[in-house]
């Protein structure tokens, strides 16, 4: 079984903490949680065969849970359908607003 630690590890959602939460690992399949860990701030141990095969560089793809993480960190949104990148848009913090 392959062992592999990203940079990072996406950014749990706001809340009581729980598994509904955390980012889920996506890509590539078949990667998860070591269950003495969790996503980390700096760096995520993650399992599974699909580790064997990355080399430093290589990207780890994360699901997070709400999308309010996502726009209060970063000004676009890529949508994806496929393999495809289908449009970009503005976050609110792209389009300069705040609201705390």
């Amino acid at each position: 079984m392959g062992v592999v630690t990203v940079l990072g590890g996406g950014y749990p959602a706001s809340g009581a903490a729980g598994p509904d939460r955390v980012p889920v690992p996506y890509l590539p399949e078949g990667l998860r949680y070591d269950s003495r860990e969790g996503a980390g701030e700096v760096q995520t141990p993650l399992l599974g065969s699909p580790a064997d095969d990355l080399l430093i560089g290589d990207k780890v793809w994360f699901r997070h849970a709400k999308a309010g993480e996502m726009c209060e960190r970063f000004d676009a949104l890529h949508l994806i359908e496929g393999d495809a990148v289908t449009a970009t848009v503005p976050t609110y913090r792209g389009e300069g607003r705040t609201f705390l």
